[in-house]
């Protein structure tokens, strides 16, 4: 067996295409020349989310209903990066947009796939500290939010009782957890 684990792609065919998701079928060839018939892809835009703590350091959750899973889901603060937006900016849009804090202080902590398998995306996942209220929130037009805060303890009460479901959101609370030195 080959080290070569690539797979490369003989044909695409595009069957939906959309503002959110895009779903494609492939036809591959793998290293050792057996070939894959029909390969789902979704294409999907990057994502940004943040663990986002105020200058009180308190950290934002946003609770929010997710039609998918049928659940009312609580979160870190992120979305869709438009277009051509530098990731970062589109972070402190979202945050803004979504929790009307400002964040002056933005790390990236990691970049991640959510399903590499089968969706093209990826999330790229931030600290923000220090945010400060400077507006309400400016939502779009199906989001309805709700803003909470949370201690670092209670956070890690939330995640130890599985209170969290958003597994791109788990992710990003364990970086920002091992960060910020507290996985104890």
């Amino acid at each position: 067996m080959s080290n070569d684990l690539k797979w490369s792609i003989c044909e695409s065919e595009y069957i939906h295409k959309g503002p959110w998701a895009t779903l494609r079928s492939d036809k591959c060839k793998m290293p050792d020349g057996r070939i894959v018939d029909q390969y789902y892809v979704l294409e999907y835009p990057n994502w940004v989310n943040a663990v986002a703590i105020t200058a009180e350091n308190k950290i934002i959750m946003v609770r929010q209903y997710r039609h998918a899973a049928g659940i009312v889901s609580l979160e870190i603060p992120g979305g869709v990066i438009d277009g051509d937006e530098a990731p970062v900016d589109a972070m402190r849009r979202e945050l803004l947009e979504e929790t009307g804090y400002q964040f002056d202080n933005i790390e990236l902590l990691s970049v991640v796939h959510a399903n590499p398998s089968t969706a093209t995306n990826h999330t790229y996942c931030y600290l923000a500290k220090g945010g400060i209220k400077v507006q309400e929130q400016s939502l779009d037009e199906h989001e309805e939010i709700i803003v909470e805060e949370y201690t670092i303890a209670e956070v890690k009460q939330l995640l130890a009782d599985n209170k969290i479901a958003q597994s791109l959101h788990c992710t990003s609370l364990f970086y920002a957890l091992m960060k910020l030195d507290e996985l104890k």
